[in-house]
């Protein structure tokens, strides 16, 4: 199972093979995954339920951490394309002089990703702000790209979190400018853009954002590139990159990126791989763990969710059998007779039809032959049929 959330699983059958003389085939190794990282998910949805549900204190007190979240697109069965959103929280550690400037890093990096929309993916993502301490957190620093739906990610989980937009998204839309001016690719316009970086990263915005404001006003009409400066405008407290840097804050999200290469890409978007949608966040959640090396954690989790789910499919098999059983051992139960159909009602004006008499009726009276019945003349006949006047004259 840990072989197959790190490589595709024919592979892993192949390696499983070669170092525990084990033979197991593709399909077997995918249903076994399959099955521990569904059990993960289910096990990850019910404890944000339960944190929802009980509200308890986040564990710990981390003194720095550094929280940030991004997209990747990963390819789905039919041809289509959908994102998947990852959360990076990581421990912010000191500077660090490289080659005469300041590095800010961070480490001890856990993810937590799914394939969902934003809504969703900021409820789900509580396991890991929770897990991690966040709301406990003596500062919290957040570098993204700048998107509303961020934003509110940010109030829900660490409304105080610094927000810092990342360094070369600013750069994209600065450059954006310099190339509707002088041209893609012109010299003066990589020129320009390499002065207006310099002046972001130690000076900070206003100098950016007030050469850029004259550009746009040589021209009568707001031109193409006019929403960058909008943008920009918009995160300009975003982009106070020398305060951030002097108080030890990392200004790029190369964490959240290096996870959309680590923890997605590397397993969802190997050579001919496309994924039921179904598959994608339990692909996922085994990521997350043996990405953040929480294996040893997780796993006996897992096992104890799979254990469960065994018992109630034998619970509900034994259900189904004693249900069975009874149904066949009960006495059957009397058909009730239906009565027969009514006859057809008549048309108006139409006469009535004519009733046979039911022969099977029991006859009002005895039947006696009429008086020129042939029977009447036989002996058996006269003597029975005979008044009894008649048979008293006789006999006297």
């Amino acid at each position: 199972m840990r072989l197959g959330a790190w490589m595709p699983f024919g592979r892993a059958a192949q390696e499983l093979a070669h170092f525990r003389r084990t033979g197991v085939s593709r399909p077997t190794a995918e249903r076994l995954t399959e099955a521990a990282r569904a059990a993960y998910v289910s096990l990850q949805t019910a404890e944000v339920e339960r944190l929802m549900r009980e509200a308890p204190p986040a564990p710990g007190k981390p003194a720095k951490l550094l929280v940030s979240v991004d997209g990747a697109m990963v390819p789905l069965i039919g041809g289509e394309w959908a994102e998947v959103k990852t959360l990076v929280i990581g421990e912010v550690q000191p500077a660090l002089l490289v080659k005469g400037e300041a590095v800010i890093r961070s480490h001890q990096h856990s993810y937590f990703s799914r394939l969902t929309d934003a809504a969703t993916f900021q409820r789900l993502a509580l396991v890991e702000t929770h897990r991690r301490g966040v709301e406990n957190a003596t500062a919290v620093g957040a570098v993204t790209d700048g998107s509303e739906w961020l934003q509110k990610f940010l109030d829900h989980h660490c409304y105080p979190a610094i927000r810092i937009l990342d360094f070369p998204h600013a750069g994209e839309h600065i450059n954006a400018v310099g190339q509707g001016q002088w041209g893609s690719g012109s010299r003066e316009a990589q020129d320009w853009l390499g002065a207006q970086l310099h002046q972001l990263k130690h000076t900070g915005p206003e100098p950016v954002l007030t050469e850029v404001r004259r550009l746009v006003a040589l021209y009568a009409e707001p031109p193409d590139w006019a929403t960058d400066l909008a943008y920009l405008e918009k995160r300009e407290a975003h982009m106070q990159y020398p305060a951030f840097r002097a108080a030890g804050w990392p200004i790029g999200d190369g964490a959240v990126e290096s996870a959309n290469k680590l923890v997605v890409e590397a397993r969802l978007k190997g050579s001919g791989m496309h994924w039921a949608r179904p598959h994608v966040d339990p692909m996922l959640a085994l990521r997350n763990i043996v990405c953040s090396d929480r294996w040893d954690e997780a796993w006996p989790q897992i096992v104890v969710t799979l254990r469960q789910q065994t018992q109630q499919r034998r619970q509900a098999r034994h259900q189904q059998r004693r249900s069975a059983a009874t149904q066949a051992s009960a006495p059957p139960q009397p058909v009730a007779l239906s009565s027969p159909p009514a006859p057809p009602t008549t048309m108006p004006g139409s006469p009535a039809p004519q009733r046979k008499p039911n022969s099977l009726a029991a006859p009002a009276e005895p039947w006696r032959p009429p008086a020129n019945h042939p029977w009447r003349h036989m002996p058996v006949g006269r003597a029975r049929f005979r008044s009894p006047l008649k048979q008293a004259d006789a006999k006297t």
